[in-house]
């Protein structure tokens, strides 16, 4: 769909099948990294303590394309970003971060840990959101002068970063920041979870940087854990490294693509890693009006160079 309305309108389409029988895929849900988030969280005892206001600053889910839309104009210039990426992929990726634990790894019990998430997320207003739109740069295209587009005057955005916020006490005061991009600086999809700096440091650790924990979903997938140490020596030199898991260099075995495991899972009736008619609903909810608001008020994208961070 493209808001409530019309999710809405195509769930009821669907009613003559019962819900059971329904398999809505969302292909990051059968990632292989977005599916040891739960693990990641649920299994170590050492992130389970500081899963929380009281640790964590900000929590960022990022998608970045170093390409423009290519031949896809025909329907990306209909839906933009926020439709395309950030609505269902991103948001479902921060659905299982911001979670509780649930009863069990069911998906009854799963979807109703993430719906608890996001009505507890207050939908997104301009205070809140930057839309841009790529321009050209050398021999790369802007948006407006792609062949597939036809509307040389579109307003439709191809950045968009969103924070939302989740109002429960575990979450409360702690930004969730959705990024989604194309034509940026680099390919890769990934959450990066920002810790406090450490409170009452003696004088020669106030500069360090603070604890980050970052789970790349794409490519080359990765967890790794940036911490503070010493730097080897007879002098005192802290410096901040990465502790690794890249799942290249530690597991031989050639990990399944989404969809492959995701059509498995469809074939045994597991419905864990698929998407529910209510956390649809309830995820346009949070987008729906700020998406109306940008096409009545016709809100022009800020403007960036093709292949730069974004606006």
């Amino acid at each position: 769909g493209r808001d409530t309305g019309s999710c809405a309108a195509l769930v009821k389409e669907l009613s003559l099948i019962r819900e059971e029988e329904v398999y809505r895929i969302d292909h990051y849900l059968g990632k292989e990294l977005v599916m040891n988030l739960l693990v990641l969280r649920f299994a170590n005892v050492a992130f389970q303590a500081i899963w929380n206001r009281q640790y964590i600053k900000s929590v960022q889910v990022i998608f970045k394309e170093d390409f423009g839309i290519a031949a896809r104009g025909g329907y990306f210039d209909q839906y933009g970003i926020i439709r395309d990426v950030m609505q269902n992929h991103l948001l479902q990726v921060m659905a299982l971060v911001a979670m509780e634990q649930p009863l069990s790894f069911e998906a009854e019990h799963i979807r109703a840990e993430k719906l608890k998430v996001l009505h507890s997320c207050a939908p997104v207003t301009l205070n809140d959101l930057v839309v841009g739109q790529y321009t050209a740069a050398g021999d790369k295209l802007g948006y407006l002068e792609e062949a597939s587009i036809t509307n040389k005057e579109s307003r439709t955005e191809t950045f968009a970063a969103a924070v939302l916020h989740v109002h429960n006490p575990r979450w409360d005061g702690v930004p969730f920041v959705l990024k989604a991009g194309k034509a940026l600086t680099d390919r890769k999809a990934e959450v990066r979870i920002q810790f406090h700096r450490v409170p009452g440091v003696v004088s020669a650790l106030k500069n360090c940087a603070s604890n980050e924990l970052v789970v790349r979903l794409q490519p080359e997938e990765t967890i790794y854990w940036k911490v503070q140490n010493k730097v080897p020596g007879l002098g005192f030199e802290v410096q901040q490294m990465r502790m690794d898991l890249m799942y290249a260099s530690r597991y031989e075995k050639k990990l399944p693509e989404a969809y492959e495991r995701l059509l498995l899972e469809v074939l045994a009736g597991n419905q864990s890693n698929f998407v529910s008619a209510v956390e649809l609903e309830a995820s346009w909810q949070i987008f729906t009006p700020i998406l109306h608001q940008l096409e009545e008020q016709e809100v022009v994208p800020e403007a960036y160079t093709y292949g730069s961070r974004g606006p």
